[in-house]
Parts: structure tokens; C-alpha cells; sequence
């Protein structure tokens, strides 16, 4: 059987409310539910959606936050992520981390050089600094995946972590060539 097969199967059987009239599992194979407005079993990829990423955040108990334009966020180990919804039908999934401290506009060159260094070694996350209306030097982090044919659950929470653990890496990283002086004794 094709996939599109598969698909309208899946979705004939959703509609008749399931295997055996039963309710079909939630997200991430959490409680009785299904997602909003989609009746699909989660192993079917179903649209990204912010919905969904907040989901996957009760699922696992994260905390995280709404901000006034809609987006998601949270922090993880003091750094602030945000996951964006992009596109035409917000089918681009982006993780997006910030490193918790900032640079002095002197340390550019060497910063763009770590950025650099792991760009070219690394596939995820993708690294940049940017400079801010204050002069000093931000550190972001990037994983951006194109869902245009949808998402599993499963595949979903994948992504989050990898988006996750691979900037949390590059962040420590950055932690240990630059320590925090705060955090020293006198």
C-alpha cells in the first residue's frame, strides 16, 4: 500500500473513531486525545502548528511561555529559546536559542571565529553573532526544518530535542572558552 493509501486509510479509520470505536492515543502516546482539528493517529504526519509545540511542552512538563505576538518560548539551562512557526502555512519549524550573556563589540572577530569554526564542522545547530543597537555581541543558535508534508508526533519531539541538545552544546562550549567572572571567587 502507498503512503497516500496509508494516509486515507488512516483517516477513514480516524473518522469512525478509531480502532474499534476506542479513542486513538495523544500526543506522544500521552493521555486519550487527539490533536486540535485533526482526528489523525499520531504516527500520520499532521501540520506543525503552535498548538502542537505546546503540547509537546505539557508532555513533558516543560514550562514555557506565550509572548504578546504569539510565539512560543522558554528558557533551558538559562538560555532563552523560542520555537517559530514559518512559511506560508507555518510549515518551517525553527528552534531558536540565545546564548545568556552577551560580548563586548572587541571580542567580534574571535566570536565570529568560534560561530565559524562550528559551522564548519557541524551541521546542527547553525551559529551566528550578531551585534545589537547597544554594541554588544549576541550569540544565537538556529535548527530550522522544512514540515511542508507534515510531522509526527514522534518526528516533532525529535526536533525539538536535537534543536535543543545541539545548542545547548554549542552553548557550553561557549561557557567554557568564555567563563563567567561572576561565578569565580574573588
Amino acid at each position: 500500500m502507498g503512503f497516500m493509501a496509508w494516509v486515507r486509510r488512516a483517516r477513514t479509520t480516524v473518522a469512525g473513531g478509531g480502532a474499534g470505536g476506542r479513542p486513538l492515543p495523544g500526543l506522544l502516546g500521552g493521555p486519550a486525545r487527539t490533536p486540535p482539528d485533526q482526528g489523525l493517529p499520531p504516527d500520520v504526519p499532521t501540520p506543525l502548528s503552535r498548538a502542537r509545540l505546546t503540547a509537546w511542552f505539557e508532555e513533558h512538563g516543560y514550562t514555557y511561555f506565550v509572548d504578546s505576538d504569539g510565539d512560543v518560548g522558554g528558557l533551558w539551562r538559562g538560555r532563552l529559546f523560542y520555537f517559530f512557526c514559518f512559511g506560508q502555512r507555518g510549515e518551517i519549524l525553527q528552534v531558536r536559542g540565545q546564548w545568556h550573556r552577551e560580548f563586548a563589540i572587541e571580542r567580534l572577530t574571535e566570536v565570529l571565529e568560534v560561530c565559524n569554526t562550528w559551522n564548519a564542522d557541524r551541521l546542527w545547530p547553525k551559529t551566528y553573532a550578531r551585534v545589537r543597537d547597544d554594541g554588544m555581541v549576541h550569540v544565537t543558535c538556529e535548527v530550522a526544518t522544512d514540515l511542508e508534508h507534515g510531522v509526527t508526533d514522534e518526528q516533532l519531539g525529535q526536533l525539538l530535542h536535537c534543536g535543543l541538545s545541539t545548542a545547548t552544546v554549542f552553548f557550553d562550549q561557549l561557557d567554557e572558552l568564555y567563563p563567567d567572572p561572576a561565578s569565580e571567587a574573588p
